[in-house]
């Protein structure tokens, strides 16, 4: 009997040594192929606009393109692991839609002259699958440049312009940008 309960012991410990390592591994984000990264932008009154996402890699991969990696036409989680969080203190609008202070998620549907970015209302969920159009807070459509060079590193980024703070998706070839303005 006693062999039974330290053997039962002993299987216990051992799966909680196990699942604790697993859940270390996985809370080490440092350690993950496309790490954590996060972009911000400040208007003039001290509000803000920030992302945080992860930043994947193209390690000689087509990222863009109908059977590339981010397929056109399909939703994208605009980054990789968790997925990529919008949090603002202002209320905004941006390609006319309104978008009140608070915390969202992004998504962006790639094409190849045009992209459409997704502010969805659902948070905290693992980057995929896409919840879906009835979380969807507004779709507004991006404009797309083609860069000279190409951008290694996936990276969100913000710049002060008009007047408000354009939001910079970059990766490959390719930059897909919408400017975020101050409601006022």
């Amino acid at each position: 009997m006693r062999s039974k309960t330290a053997y039962a012991t002993a299987l216990v410990l051992a799966l909680g040594v196990v699942a604790s390592v697993g859940l270390t591994r996985q809370q080490d984000k440092s350690q993950r192929p496309s790490p954590s990264a996060n972009a911000q932008c400040s208007f003039t009154d001290g509000k803000t606009i920030g992302t945080a996402y992860s930043s994947p890699r193209m390690k000689g991969r087509k990222i863009f393109a109908s059977d590339g990696l981010v397929p056109y036409g399909k939703v994208w989680r605009a980054g990789a692991n968790e997925a990529t969080t919008f949090v603002t203190t202002a209320d905004l609008t941006v390609g006319g839609k309104d978008v009140a202070a608070g915390s969202y998620t992004l998504f962006a549907i790639p094409s190849a002259d045009k992209w459409t970015l997704i502010i969805s209302k659902k948070t905290g969920e693992w980057g995929i699958p896409y919840p879906g159009e009835q979380y969807d807070l507004a779709r507004v459509d991006m404009t797309v440049t083609h860069l000279t060079a190409p951008t290694e590193n996936f990276l969100i980024s913000y710049n002060k312009s008009n007047g408000g703070c354009t939001l910079n998706l970059e990766w490959e070839q390719t930059r897909a940008s919408v400017t975020f303005k101050e409601k006022m």
